[in-house]
């Protein structure tokens, strides 16, 4: 059964996502974890090693402009990722919400090579990060950076991990419990948040300023 985009925006809302069993498995099933990983976007940790990769800008930084390569490289396994939840039909159901203009990539290119980026929903106040990939050292970790500035710019007031990592830790995720992400998503859905609110092309100055307010 084909899901309407209406209804997973709705389930998204109430604090459920989809997820699959593997990428060969053609069905999706809904959670809503006990526990959220969540990115308070006052509390993003940059660490001085790569806050001086962010200021010396290896990657041409993009929002938008390739939604397929991200999520085809977010689908791939990597060695750290034998198995991969994207499945066809989340591919498709995160394509139409694309081209409804409610899902967002945050992409970085080495020249014509997509080499890390992420993407998530947009709803609100409140953004859903759903997968993101790395093929070169720090690309996943500048476009998070470029993300929660992007946000903090837009007036965003959640950022969703869905799960915590070690690798995300070092960056400032913390865990919540359900209760406690409910109400930060409540008062997310409050807010209007401009994604766009940010120019499409900014330095790497301005993206530590907009995180650390410094300069």
């Amino acid at each position: 059964m084909k899901l309407a985009p209406e209804t997973v925006l709705s389930a998204y809302a109430a604090g459920v996502f989809p997820m699959s069993e593997s990428a060969d498995d053609p069905e999706i099933f809904w959670v809503e974890p006990d526990h959220r990983g969540v990115l308070p976007l006052d509390a993003m940790h940059i660490p001085k090693r790569l806050a001086r990769t962010i200021r010396q800008e290896p990657f041409q930084v993009r929002c938008d402009s390739d939604f397929q390569g991200v999520i085809d490289r977010c689908a791939q396994t990597a060695g750290d990722r034998p198995e991969t939840w994207i499945n066809q039909t989340i591919r498709d159901l995160f394509t139409e919400l694309f081209d409804l203009g409610v899902v967002h990539t945050v992409e970085c290119w080495d020249g014509d090579e997509l080499v890390g980026g992420l993407y998530g929903i947009a709803l609100a106040g409140a953004f859903f990060g759903e997968s993101m990939f790395s093929r070169r050292d720090d690309a996943s970790k500048i476009a998070l950076a470029h993300l929660v500035a992007r946000l903090r710019t837009g007036g965003f007031a959640l950022l969703d991990t869905q799960f915590t990592t070690p690798h995300l830790e070092t960056l400032g995720v913390i865990e919540i419990s359900k209760d406690e992400y409910q109400k930060q998503l409540a008062e997310a859905l409050k807010v209007h948040g401009d994604f766009d609110a940010m120019p499409s092309s900014v330095s790497g100055a301005t993206v530590l300023q907009s995180i650390t307010h410094t300069s």
